[in-house]
């Protein structure tokens, strides 16, 4: 029963969590909804006179709310459509990402949900349904398929531990590979230590750790190492021998801190935009540091819902899905590259190419963040 209590539990916050990354986005968007009875005299929220629906000194609508059922309403707002934008962005930004963005930063901002609104809905739609799936990377595995890989090969592992045992214990070893055998069940016991923390269970020969000295995941807290400051020193080494004691936990650090401080991805990625586009349109200064955050921005939405819809796809048995995410992604680039920034064919595959190398750079550099973060706890 209390398992049944904690699991719904578990889906409660999931799908709060999806609400409220709906609300932040709209927040964001600066929406308002409205249900219930008209005011025709003064804004209630400024004192002005009213001239129409809205106020014309505050912007406040002068329909307000009062009731349980309009609070629903706004939360379905929220979540569905946006006040109706959903449906007028989505498809642009799969189809026409590039002249979704040249409209949205020449001034029709009314039309469309803003990049930065629909990059938290994107983040919190993420967290709420990995929730439910068990996160990216066990969806590719039917129900329970991962632990029992993992308990498969802590079987097979345990047999060859303890034929070595055996083997060590009867004498049958040869004296001159007997200190390599050694050295080798040491290992498989380590190894054997590893496999059982990425389950969550106690280490069945913690006498030996997890790898040379503490580490199974290969953080060396490295006595040698300093960064000019002892507090940062030691806070790295203690994080360190944490994380190789219980992977695991370190491994759901790095989840969480991912979706936390998944708007790095935009600062980290707008030099790079900046270098590839440098000069496009003619003029080196035709376009500005927020033109460059408007298409990162909507960029890293698209494929965060992306990735969020093929997740979906292999958790339901579809493992092709993830051809999606080798092939959309170029496609996709390609198009708000050449259309957002008018450029030619040949110039928008150029660009294309020196903006994936610098990708795998922002990534490469997000991840370094988030394990720093996470060794630091």
């Amino acid at each position: 029963m209390l398992a049944m209590v904690a699991g719904m539990s578990g889906e409660f916050d999931a799908a709060g969590t999806a609400i409220e990354g709906a609300l932040v986005g709209a927040a964001v968007e600066g929406e308002k909804t409205d249900s219930g009875e008209a005011n025709d005299g003064n804004c209630l929220n400024c004192g002005e006179a009213l001239a129409g629906s809205f106020c014309a000194n505050c912007g406040q609508k002068a329909h307000i709310h009062r009731s349980i059922g309009a609070i629903w309403h706004d939360i379905l707002h929220g979540v569905l459509h946006f006040e109706g934008k959903m449906w007028r962005t989505l498809p642009m930004l799969a189809f026409k990402p590039g002249e979704l963005t040249r409209r949205y930063i020449h001034g029709e901002r009314a039309r469309f949900i803003s990049p930065m609104a629909l990059f938290l809905f994107s983040i919190f739609m993420m967290f709420a349904v990995f929730s439910f799936t068990g996160g990216p990377t066990t969806a590719a595995l039917p129900d329970g398929e991962f632990t029992e890989s993992v308990r498969k090969e802590l079987a097979d592992n345990q047999k060859i531990i303890a034929k070595t045992e055996a083997d060590l214990q009867n004498g049958t070893i040869k004296a001159e590979v007997l200190k390599e055998e050694q050295e080798k069940l040491l290992e498989l016991k380590k190894t054997h230590n590893g496999l059982a923390s990425v389950l969550g269970e106690t280490l069945p020969y913690p006498e030996v750790g997890l790898n040379d000295g503490d580490g199974a995941i290969g953080i060396d807290p490295g006595n040698d190492f300093t960064s000019g400051s002892t507090w940062l020193d030691d806070r790295l080494k203690a994080g360190a021998k944490k994380a190789n004691k219980n992977p695991s936990l370190l491994f759901y650090k790095l989840q969480s801190n991912g979706y936390k401080f998944a708007w790095l991805l935009i600062p980290l990625s707008l030099p790079f935009v900046w270098l590839v586009t440098l000069g496009a349109g003619g003029r080196i200064r035709a376009h500005k540091f927020y033109d460059h955050a408007v298409f990162t921005t909507y960029s890293i939405a698209f494929m965060s819902l992306l990735f969020l819809v093929c997740a979906l796809l292999v958790k339901t048995g579809l493992d092709g899905a993830w051809f999606a995410m080798l092939l959309i992604p170029p496609f996709h680039l390609y198009k708000q590259l050449r259309h957002a920034y008018q450029l030619s064919r040949i110039g928008a595959i150029l660009r294309l190419f020196a903006l994936s190398i610098s990708i795998w750079v922002v990534v490469a550099l997000f991840l370094m963040i988030l394990l720093f973060l996470g060794i630091l706890g």
